[in-house]
């Protein structure tokens, strides 16, 4: 009894650590303060309510209420309205107390520090829902999967309250994102991210791996898995001893990959797929020693290439026709047309989606074309994330029964799965027989 006082009594320290000297009632008064025009002020008043956690965040609604939900009304309007200074100044804000790029749409506070995470999830007894990302949450160019799932994932209503009830939610950086800006010389310019991938882990307030889903998913299958995982955790903190609680989790990975082998050759079947089936099941690879390339990476997530990369990587790429359609995409699009509900975007999501370029998106047939077309893409990366990259996940926490070294977990992620290893440091965007005429290939160190 003694251990776990003392056990608790630690977390209660961890949680309450980054929390000292912030009076609660204070919340409303920083609130407005936090909007403040004076940048220091702001400043001021942002720190503090970030530091109450998410009670600051809290706070920070219950007093921007009226605004927050008129502008969450006017983005889902057919012909929304501009924001003005004061709501870039809120929205601002708000992202950087809640430690997420348009935090408005669900208003989830996401810890950025583990160790308070896990004290919020011993104290909570709620699991963990850890992000990793290229690039920072709470910034507009963090990779491009991470702005996918803002938009379509914790934008949308179901998964947000689930988020809400059920985890305490963390993201950690990688990596920084890789940017690339096109200059047109009159004025006009493009910024882009290039390449990365982003990951869901669920953990226990240990830190012990229960699950992990890999890239982008439809909302609904999102949602689906995300309960599956929840579950589990609970009963996994519910076991006698630790080695029982690995014995289950040994027990569910090696039955969900009996399950994704069933729901593959049903898929298959379904779709009516001829194709070679090692083409289809095999994750793109490379046999050379070399790092993989990042057009090679790339098909690791075909929302973000498709919707949002291609055309910039091709254009910098000395080998284009990796990135042209495969023979097996058509059999990867056929198996997700079966799952296309999955994918469907809510009313929040798609309001959201569509405030980021309102004058493009003004004609409702490019809005529908665009929207018809990351759903499409969406649906796609579900069904490859579940039945290549979490088949194997599956396969490795399945003989490991549970870990906490999430660190080497990641590491092998993002090397064997997403192919961007951390030994390449260019994430495959400078080969090594590649030649650009340019000084010095255009690299500034």
């Amino acid at each position: 009894m003694h251990t776990r006082l003392l056990a608790f009594m630690l977390v209660f320290t961890l949680a309450g650590s980054a929390f000292a000297n912030i009076n609660p009632a204070d919340g409303p008064s920083l609130a407005r303060q936090a909007v403040s025009k004076d940048p220091n002020e702001a400043a001021t008043a942002i720190r503090a309510l970030r530091a109450q956690g998410p009670a600051g965040l809290e706070a920070f609604v219950k007093a921007h209420a009226e605004a927050i939900n008129a502008r969450r009304l006017e983005i889902a309007s057919a012909n929304p309205p501009a924001a003005s200074s004061f709501w870039l100044r809120l929205s601002q804000a708000m992202d950087a107390i809640a430690g997420q790029k348009d935090s408005f749409a669900a208003a989830l506070y996401w810890y950025t520090d583990f160790n308070q995470a896990r004290a919020a999830a011993q104290l909570s007894g709620k699991p963990i829902l850890s992000v990793r990302l290229l690039g920072h949450l709470d910034e507009e160019l963090s990779c491009a999967n991470s702005r996918f799932f803002r938009l379509t994932l914790y934008a949308n209503q179901e998964i947000a309250q689930l988020l809400k009830e059920k985890f305490i939610l963390h993201w950690q950086s990688v990596r920084p994102a890789p940017k690339v800006t096109i200059d047109f010389g009159d004025g006009r310019r493009l910024e882009r991210t290039l390449t990365g991938n982003s990951i869901h882990y669920v953990l226990d307030h240990r830190g012990h791996v229960i699950d992990a889903l890999p890239g982008l998913y439809g909302p609904q299958a999102f949602l689906n898995e995300l309960i599956r995982a929840a579950s589990l955790a609970g009963q996994v903190e519910q076991a006698a001893t630790d080695e029982a609680g690995a014995a289950l989790l040994r027990d569910y990975h090696t039955a969900r990959l009996k399950e994704l082998a069933i729901a593959w050759t049903n898929d298959l079947a379904r779709a009516g797929v001829k194709a070679n089936v090692a083409s289809l099941t095999m994750p793109t690879s490379t046999d050379s020693p070399r790092p993989p390339r990042a057009e090679v990476a790339a098909r690791a997530a075909i929302t973000k290439m498709v919707v949002a990369e291609r055309p910039v990587l091709r254009g910098i790429s000395t080998e284009p026709r990796l990135l042209d359609a495969q023979p097996e995409d058509l059999g990867w699009a056929r198996i997700a047309a079966l799952h296309a509900d999955e994918a469907r975007l809510d009313a929040a999501s798609q309001a959201l989606v569509r405030s980021k370029n309102l004058s493009r998106f003004a004609a409702a047939d490019e809005w529908q074309r665009t929207l018809a077309t990351l759903e499409r893409a969406i649906a796609i990366d579900t069904v490859r994330n579940e039945y290549l990259f979490r088949r194997t996940l599956h396969e490795w926490l399945a003989k490991a029964g549970a870990t906490d070294d999430l660190a080497a977990l990641n590491e092998r992620v993002y090397a064997e799965l997403f192919l961007t290893p951390s030994s390449d440091k260019w994430l495959g965007l400078f080969p090594e027989d590649s030649f650009t005429g340019i000084e010095n290939d255009g690299v500034h160190k």
